[in-house]
């Protein structure tokens, strides 16, 4: 698919058609930040194709500079991306107008959905795997990785003051084999998932926030319960759950987690149904 508004080159479209006559709602997934990606692909496939065979209309975009789109990751800013994502959700609206659109986020991808939802026109809902109430986490752990090896000498402070202070000075660094653009890293860092304020027509209707842990009993953490919290004080219709299974975007293997892809089954059913 063509980039629209004068932004660079293609990007990699995967649709799942709705089996069955009756389609139950239509999902554009936003995959997470860098490496994430690609240790969440199998998960995303499985459970894209699981919401299909439910009946669900799934768009699997590939932002600018990541996956099969166009680019290099070193090209892409924080707006790029939420503009893919409003793209996608566009694509998708048109083939399904009647029925109701979700923004589906895994880790930094609920922070994209969550600034593209108020970026969409007309109402949309949320679903969050695993999301980060803050993105200036996710930056603070990406960029750990290229001072993972001055950690054991006790220079780990100083390598992430030297990274923080070359995108200040407008320059990019390399981390972990990808190239983060000052641009990129700086609309990361500001990104929130503070919802949208509460008379307006962009806060969606519903969201469904699911975590993983691979203990059993566990329960939410902290920030992550503050930030649903936040949500449903806007005026929004929040389902917050646990499911148990590997964090599998951050494993060294390719991991599955079928009860989250269960929970995700369900908790989309009782919203459709309700």
């Amino acid at each position: 698919m063509p980039a629209q508004g004068g932004r660079q080159g293609q990007r990699l479209y995967i649709y799942h058609a709705p089996h069955g006559a009756e389609v139950r709602g239509a999902l554009v997934y936003v995959h997470p930040f860098a490496e994430e990606m690609n240790k969440s692909r199998r998960m995303a496939a499985l459970q894209s194709r699981a919401l299909a065979q439910a009946g669900y209309a799934v768009l699997q975009v590939d932002l600018l500079g990541c996956g099969d789109s166009s680019g290099d990751f070193g090209d892409a800013t924080w707006a790029d991306w939420v503009a893919d994502v409003v793209q996608a959700a566009h694509w998708l609206q048109q083939r399904h107008p009647a029925q109701a659109l979700w923004l589906w986020g895994l880790r930094a991808g609920c922070l994209l959905a969550a600034e593209a939802a108020r970026q969409i026109s007309s109402p949309c809902n949320l679903l969050f795997w695993q999301p980060a109430p803050a993105g200036k986490v996710l930056l603070q752990q990406f960029l750990r990785l290229n001072a993972a090896s001055d950690m054991l000498d006790g220079k780990a402070k100083g390598a992430m003051d030297a990274l923080r202070a070359q995108l200040a000075a407008g320059e990019p660094v390399e981390i972990a084999g990808y190239r983060l653009s000052p641009a990129l890293a700086s609309g990361l860092e500001r990104a929130t998932l503070a919802p949208p304020p509460l008379a307006s027509a962009a806060c969606p209707r519903r969201a469904v926030w699911l975590e993983l842990s691979a203990r059993d009993g566990a329960t939410a953490s902290p920030a992550v319960s503050a930030a649903a919290e936040s949500w449903r004080q806007a005026g929004c219709e929040v389902t917050a759950e646990l499911a148990t299974g590997p964090a599998f975007w951050q494993t060294s293997e390719i991991e599955e987690a079928p009860a989250l892809i269960d929970a995700t089954l369900a908790a989309l059913a009782e919203t459709v149904d309700a």
